[in-house]
């Protein structure tokens, strides 16, 4: 019993400490998730908010040219309950990896079957669509990355002083 007794308190103190790491939160970078229905189509995407703490963003923190997780923390997912078009291209229901690749002038949008911590373990050869959108100066300034979904389809990713939108439907 004595014996016991100290493997058991240690084992509670492990499980406090760990559920309290695992707090999603209280992460510097908290989740969030968009929603909306367009045309009876439910698209729900789940992201980590990074916020912009006075850093250079735009080929800083998210480099020009290469994949970003679009977000923080694990990849950010789309989850589609029925077949839609990105941008034009078929893309059947499930749950999906969303990257980006931010550009100055053009940000490609990945779709992705591997969903995984961050773009660490990216694979361009897992892609299920890519397309090229044009990104444009956001009207007002967003300390947190937001992801909004409008009723009418469009996909807006907003951070810092930057709005770069893409068609679901």
């Amino acid at each position: 019993m004595k014996i016991t007794f100290p493997i058991l308190l240690v084992a509670m103190v492990a499980t406090t400490v760990l559920s309290a790491q695992n707090d999603k939160s209280q992460r510097p970078s908290p989740p969030a998730t968009a929603t909306a229905t367009v045309d009876g189509k439910t698209i729900t995407i789940d992201y980590s908010q990074p916020s912009v703490k006075g850093r250079k963003v735009w080929g800083g923190l998210a480099p020009y040219g290469e994949v970003w997780r679009t977000g923080a923390n694990e990849s950010t997912t789309i989850d589609l309950s029925a077949d839609v078009e990105v941008e034009g291209q078929k893309l059947a229901k499930g749950k999906y990896a969303l990257f980006t690749i931010p550009g100055e002038k053009e940000w490609v949008i990945i779709v992705n079957k591997g969903i995984a911590w961050g773009a660490y373990s990216y694979k361009a050869a897992d892609d299920m669509l890519r397309a090229t959108v044009t990104p444009k100066a956001s009207a007002v300034f967003h300390e947190k990355f937001t992801i909004e979904i409008s009723p009418e389809g469009v996909v807006s990713l907003f951070w810092e002083n930057l709005e770069v939108g893409f068609k679901v439907k």
